[in-house]
C-alpha cells in the first residue's frame, strides 16, 4: 500500500494543529487549487455556500488583522464588520502572510503565530458541514459550523452584503 504524499509545510502545521485539538477530519490535498471558492466547491462537490473563505482585513486603528471567516457565496460588508471591530480596509498579500501565517489562497482560520479578531459569518450555521482552507491553495479540511466557532472562540455573526 502507498502512503500518501507528504502534505506541503504549511497544509502539515494545519495538519498538526488540527490533531492536536482533537479535530479528526484529514486535511485533503485537491487535485486543482481551491484559491477560489467556486474552484474549491467545484473540487469538492459541494455548494459554493459551503466553503468557509477566509478574508483578511487591517483594522485602521491599530494596523491589526482581522480575520472574517464568510459562507463562499457572501460578500464581507466592511461597515458591519466596522460597526464591531473598528474601521477596516484592504489587506496586502504581504500583510496576510505577516499575520496569518498562510498565503492568500490558502488562509486557515486557524493556527496563526499570534491571536487574531475574528468573526465567523453566521450563514455558515446553515449547513451541516463546511470546507475551509488548511494552509495552501490546494488543501482542505471539513468540519462543522461548531467547530469552527469552537476552534477560533470566534462569534458568528451577520457581516454579509445583503
Amino acid at each position: 500500500m502507498n502512503a500518501a504524499p507528504p502534505l506541503p509545510d504549511a497544509a502539515q502545521r494545519v495538519a498538526d494543529a488540527l490533531q492536536a485539538i482533537g479535530h479528526r477530519q484529514p486535511v485533503t490535498m485537491l487535485p486543482a487549487t481551491g484559491r477560489t471558492s467556486a474552484e474549491a466547491a467545484a473540487a469538492l462537490g459541494c455548494q459554493v455556500a459551503e466553503i468557509a473563505k477566509s478574508v483578511v482585513l487591517r483594522r485602521l486603528a491599530d494596523d491589526a488583522a482581522v480575520m472574517i471567516v464568510a459562507s463562499g457565496v457572501n460578500r464581507v460588508d466592511e461597515s458591519k464588520v466596522a460597526a464591531l471591530l473598528g474601521a477596516v480596509g484592504k489587506a496586502d498579500a504581504r500583510f496576510v502572510k505577516e499575520r496569518t501565517g498562510y498565503s492568500i489562497g490558502g488562509v486557515c482560520p486557524i493556527g496563526h503565530p499570534q491571536p487574531l479578531s475574528i468573526l465567523i459569518d453566521a450563514d455558515l450555521l446553515r449547513y451541516p458541514r463546511i470546507w475551509a482552507a488548511a494552509g495552501h491553495p490546494h488543501a482542505v479540511f471539513q468540519l462543522t459550523p461548531q467547530e469552527l466557532l469552537a476552534m477560533t472562540g470566534a462569534p458568528a455573526v451577520d457581516i454579509a452584503q445583503r
